[in-house]
């Protein structure tokens, strides 16, 4: 698709950084989660409870996830090399995608478990299950805290939404144990089990699509390839723009190519054009790294490009 001058612009899709977090934060709530983890199954096993039980499971799928985002967090810190000339921006982008696809197949073996449990139900202790949940409350609280901070990254994102999940389902397993103890209705346990299994999974498959998105090259959510072109043409001299790709690298970094078609003019004018239009696609859009192809307007179809013309037979 081409874009002239003449159309008209509407650009107003700024880029934005996001405010990152130090990997040891991540390396605090992995030592919490696994202590988290002991208790639970302790709660689960001397509770008779499904749910605790569910929920020790589901926060022990949260061990790799913070190990993997650990190492993915340190990866995207390494500069560019030979190898991977973009550098590591990505590194998050595939951890986040791994997650959620164990994620995936975590929450189906969870409802699994919860419709057995439907089939067989088996009497809980209450009292195990409201004050494990309230141990594990305090921590998925404090982690989901610590990392609603670093909210912009898809990676560190994946865990808060994990996280925030764990918190929602210790709340859950609480209010439910106060109504069994109420009532003796022995189904609310595996009904809260399979609750949980259904949010891991709702949460997993959009952290999946987006990372997805990503590593297949596709166009940042938050901007338009039209507005980006409409941008480069209120660069004076820029008669036209076509060939026009916007790629996201993961965290936050995004990337363009385009071919900008422009007068004759001398090579100094040409790196001054060059510069205004790296500078308001980095600007208005965020793009971080912009390549241009300059072509020349107005040559006849016919136009000699290789001088001089090769010899006739």
């Amino acid at each position: 698709m081409r874009w002239m001058a003449a159309h008209s612009h509407d650009h107003g899709h700024a880029g934005h950084s996001h405010p990152t977090l130090r990997p040891s934060v991540l390396g605090w709530a992995m030592a919490a989660t696994l202590g988290l983890v002991v208790a639970e199954v302790f709660g689960g096993i001397f509770g008779r409870s499904v749910a605790l039980l569910n929920d020790a499971v589901h926060n022990l799928s949260d061990v790799p996830a913070l190990g993997i985002s650990y190492l993915a967090m340190r990866w995207a810190e390494r500069p560019a090399d030979n190898e991977k000339t973009y550098g590591y921006h990505r590194a998050g982008t595939l951890a986040a995608f791994t997650n959620a696809f164990v994620l995936v197949l975590l929450s189906l073996w969870l409802g699994y478990e919860a419709f057995e449990r439907f089939r067989s139900p088996v009497a809980v202790v209450e009292s195990w299950m409201i004050w494990t949940s309230v141990a594990a409350l305090a921590v998925n609280g404090s982690i989901t805290l610590a990392l609603v901070r670093g909210r912009g990254d898809l990676n560190l994102r994946s865990i808060l939404v994990h996280n925030f999940g764990d918190a929602l389902s210790n709340i859950a397993i609480i209010a439910g144990a106060a109504i069994i103890h109420a009532t003796g209705a022995l189904w609310i346990d595996p009904l809260l089990g399979l609750a949980i299994g259904l949010l891991v999974l709702w949460s997993s498959i959009g952290i999946l699509r987006e990372s997805s998105h990503i590593l297949l090259e596709g166009r940042p959510l938050d901007l338009r390839v039209e507005d980006v072109a409409r941008a480069i043409l209120t660069v004076e001299g820029v008669q036209e723009v076509h060939d026009v790709h916007l790629w996201s690298l993961g965290g936050g970094h995004h990337a363009l190519s385009l071919h900008a078609r422009i007068p004759d003019m001398h090579l100094d004018e040409c790196e001054l054009l060059l510069a205004s239009i790296q500078h308001v696609a980095a600007k208005e859009f965020g793009v971080e790294h912009t390549t241009v192809q300059l072509e020349r307007a107005g040559l006849p179809a016919t136009s000699g490009y290789v001088m001089p013309e090769p010899v006739k037979k």
